[in-house]
């Protein structure tokens, strides 16, 4: 012990021994000495149900839930649909930086790792253990060898690693623990047991037990046999212990043994004759009391929850498997009935399946798919359906259609796509409701995959919904109308589309997310009081119901800080946006997450922070590519263009143009997204003729978009008005840019629009003053222009701490460690980030993650601040090596 409190701050502690070795009991006093010295503890037992991903990190979440909730707030957003590799990555990432701030120093105990297989949870670990911030401490237990590297931590000696000869007793020790379990023992005994155990503390504990079983018998003491292994424990248990104790013991353990863990009344429903609760309890007590295997795991206040020790459940288990199969079934049944009763639905499902029961264990499922899809609880539903037969899912039209729904939000498009259409093979066999849930999850893949026009060629259909639809059908249908209007500009028929479904209450996830769709719609109507007011409704109540409304969290904190951003707060926008930029990128729809990722681009920018701008766009740009969405690929390029023309870099501008053109050429179809590549493209030709001073051209490429435009008065509008002014403007026509510029604030105003105008070009305010100074404007006009001049001066200075980080001297060369000290030194060789991830071979999200520690680490905040400190890191360290 004096070993593991010495290590406590160690990045990692690893725990490896077979079986009864006393790994947990390790920990679990550990635990109890780190309590003592004020850190905080928060653990996981594993179970082979662990060995799948999702589970595992929301059972990981739990846990260090139960330390501090409000660290967790991003990575909990972030589990529902993880799946590959960056995203896991990412999901790490997230809960990293959340402990990374806090203050205080944690452990995070895994113990029982031996009952996972999958390796992207082991590559979940290993991120875990590359990333951990200084606070964060990893004690890992298993039987076996872990497949984690630690080699890294190992040469900078942040591992410490215990195995056999750690956690064996020696003989003073043995003598200790069977003194403390019996009271009194020879020595000789003592040194006896201690040889025929090896100081393994489970056969120790078993041979306590069995003394304590016969004493005061004729046959009292000891089989002199060896107890090593769990072979041998078994072999003991069988021949020593199990025989002596009282039959219905006996009975009530083997029974119990069905599940992994078990409370008083569980335990009572699974006898045969059934017996009253206060005696089951005494009967439990006192086998715990005894120290027979059973150790309580948590619960509620009144009822603690028991598990068996791992040996004796599978002595037992055999036991178990001895009996007739019609037997074993019943005691399934029994436990599946009370799991039922107490609305557990996993160990219900488990067990209706281990009885051989598929018809209940489908019922099961299938009678609460709709109500776990409504609510947003994925990850349950997930585990529900993992339990069942491919079969089985397939012959229910209900569970196909979960498994679908689940395959869309994960965005594997193409296995919903598959389901979709073995699902619409069989139309004629379906119902009025069934087609029309299947409609629903046609349209809802469309906005999924940003395919505005599949959803315009359904709307007919999509309108005519039955009568006895369910509240989710309702909702989605409105959410769907919403995101159509709003993309066609009939913003306010997006605002009705809620009409039909306001008093639906039995879908509130799917409401909620309307409410954020309405508030969309009023920001674009310039309505933007009243867009703030209900988009920080949405995202409090969505904040108050946990992980499982993460995408309306994510959507409400898009709306909110785009009309944050609009009105010039840009340092609150920020903050909104910074910490679920991941979350948003999972759990959103791609137009949320290009408003959301141009957003905080916008907001770095203003405040002087080009390498964070350059990273969101470049983030943007992946995503879009990652998933096709070749619209939102476009507008991220244009967004791209017009910065890089800001920070006077036409040269990349004009490469920019080429991919566009190259994006327009690849579209085949030449439906609508086509049009919005090529509306991009010509946005961008203007903003090049206009940068470049070709004002004339740019006038007649204006004249043809504008003569082409067919949409309401908009966002596009107030900039193609502004854009003509300042062409008219640089051909020397004040009149005619007085006019088209007085004509581009009356639509900005009515649209609320401040940094909408401001970010068209920089020369905006200068053509303001130069054409509109003592002009005769209307009150409400000549009051925005003045917002407007004012948001244009207005310097975003760095905060103080930010100032004070500048200025202060640089950090010891100690304080990077090799990895980061890697990634700057290829920064200064002029590397962009997605080279420098190539050269390591690491994600680009880890490169920003690294870089992230180096500026903060540094004092710094952009590229060549970094690349300066490192010189000077370089110089103090040669000074070091030809120090005397």
């Amino acid at each position: 012990m004096a070993r593991l409190v010495e290590a406590r701050r160690q990045r990692c502690v690893v725990v490896l021994g077979q079986a009864g070795s006393g790994k947990t009991s390790t920990l679990v006093a550990w635990r109890q000495e780190l309590l003592s010295l004020d850190f905080d503890v928060a653990s996981l037992s594993l179970v082979p149900a662990h060995d799948q991903l999702q589970r595992f990190l929301r059972d990981l979440l739990t846990s260090i839930a139960s330390v501090d909730a409000s660290l967790l707030e991003e990575a909990g957003l972030l589990t529902e649909g993880v799946e590959s590799d960056a995203e896991i990555e990412r999901w790490i990432i997230a809960l990293v930086q959340g402990i990374a701030l806090r203050q205080r120093e944690l452990v995070l105990m895994l113990d029982d790792l031996q009952h996972l297989r999958e390796p992207r949870i082991f590559r979940a670990i290993q991120w875990l253990l590359d990333y951990a911030p200084a606070r964060l401490h990893v004690a890992l237990s298993s039987r076996t060898a872990l497949p984690l590297s630690f080699e890294r931590l190992r040469s900078r000696g942040l591992v410490t690693e215990l195995d056999m000869r750690d956690l064996r007793f020696s003989a003073d020790e043995s003598e200790r623990y069977l003194r403390g379990q019996l009271g009194r023992i020879d020595a000789g005994d003592a040194r006896a047991l201690h040889e025929l155990t090896d100081g393994w503390v489970a056969g120790l504990q078993l041979f306590a037990l069995d003394l304590r079983t016969k004493e005061g018998r004729s046959d009292a003491g000891y089989a002199p046999v060896r107890v090593r292994d769990a072979h041998a424990f078994a072999s003991y248990f069988e021949r020593e212990v199990l025989v002596h104790i009282a039959p219905d013991d006996l009975d009530m353990l083997t029974r119990v043994s069905v599940c992994s863990r078990f409370c008083v009344p569980l335990c009572a429903s699974l006898l045969v004759p059934s017996q009253p609760l206060p005696r089951v309890r005494a009967r439990l007590t006192r086998l715990e009391e005894d120290n027979f295997f059973i150790t309580q795991t948590g619960g509620a206040e009144r009822e603690p929850w028991y598990r068996l020790h791992p040996l004796l459940r599978e002595t037992l288990l055999a036991r178990i498997e001895q009996w007739p199969l019609v037997q074993c079934r019943a005691l399934h049944v029994a436990a599946c009935r009370w799991f039922i009763a107490r609305g557990e639905l996993e160990d219900a499902v488990h067990h209706a399946v281990q009885a051989g029961d598929m018809a209940q264990a489908v019922s099961l499922v299938e009678a609460s798919a709709h109500d776990l899809l409504s609510s947003g609880e994925l990850s349950q539903l997930a585990q529900l359906l993992r339990q069942l037969p491919g079969e089985a899912i397939l012959q229910h039209f209900d569970l196909h259609l979960a498994q679908a729904y689940l395959a869309m939000y994960a965005r594997d498009f193409i296995a919903c796509d598959a389901s979709l259409r073995q699902m619409e093979a069989r139309q004629q066999t379906l119902d009025v409701r069934q087609r029309y849930d299947l409609l629903l999850l046609r349209c809802g893949l469309a906005a999924q995959q940003d395919r505005t026009d599949v959803v315009v060629g359904l709307l007919a259909a999509l309108n005519d919904i039955p009568v006895d639809a369910k509240d989710l059908a309702w909702t989605s249908r409105a959410n769907l109308l919403a995101w159509t209007y709003n993309h066609e500009g009939a913003y306010e028929q997006a605002s009705h589309a809620f009409d039909d479904a306001r008093h639906r209450n039995g879908a509130q996830l799917s409401a909620l997310l309307g409410r954020c769709m309405l508030a969309s719609s009023l920001r674009r109507q310039g309505k933007l009081s009243e867009a703030e007011q209900l988009a920080r409704e949405v995202l409090r109540a969505a904040e108050l119901r946990g992980a499982a409304f993460g995408g309306v969290a994510c959507t409400s904190a898009a709306v909110l800080a785009d009309v944050l951003y609009e009105i010039d707060e840009v340092e609150a926008a920020k903050e909104l946006l910074e910490s679920r930029v991941a979350a948003t990128e999972r759990l959103t729809l791609p137009g949320v997450v290009f408003r959301s990722l141009v957003t905080l681009a916008g907001c770095h920018r203003l405040s002087g922070r080009d390498e964070e701008a350059f990273a969101v766009i470049d983030r943007l740009e992946d995503y879009a590519a990652r998933y096709r969405f070749d619209r939102i690929l476009a507008q991220a390029l244009e967004f791209r263009l017009r910065f890089h023309l800001v920070r006077g870099e036409p040269g990349e501008a004009v490469g920019i143009v080429q991919r566009l053109e190259a994006l327009l050429h690849r579209q085949e179809d030449g439906g609508s997204i086509a049009a919005r590549i090529a509306d991009s493209l010509a946005r961008a030709r203007c903003d090049m003729a206009l940068n470049g001073c070709d004002f004339a051209s740019a006038a007649k490429q204006l004249k043809a978009r504008t003569d082409a435009a067919n949409q309401p008065l908009n966002r596009g509008a107030a900039e193609l008005q502004v854009q003509g002014a300042l062409a008219s403007f640089g051909m020397g026509e004040p009149a005619a840019a007085r006019e088209k510029l007085i004509e581009g604030l009356r639509i900005g105003h009515s649209l609320g629009l401040v940094r909408g105008l401001l970010d068209v070009s920089p020369e905006l305010p200068r053509m303001l003053r130069a054409l509109l100074n003592g002009a005769d404007l209307e009150p409400v006009l000549a009051f925005h222009v003045n917002r407007l001049l004012a948001a244009a001066d207005r310097t975003h200075a760095p905060s103080p701490a930010t100032a004070q980080r500048r200025s202060s001297a640089p950090v010891p060369a100690a304080a990077l460690s090799d990895r980061e000290y890697e990634v700057l030194s290829l920064l200064a060789q002029a590397m962009p980030n997605k080279k420098i991830a190539r050269v390591l071979d690491v994600s680009l999200d880890t490169v920003k993650f690294h870089l992230k520690n180096i500026y903060g680490k540094l004092g710094v905040a952009a590229r060549d601040e970094a690349v300066a400190r490192l010189r000077d890191l370089n110089a103090s360290r040669e000074s070091a090596g030809h120090a005397p």
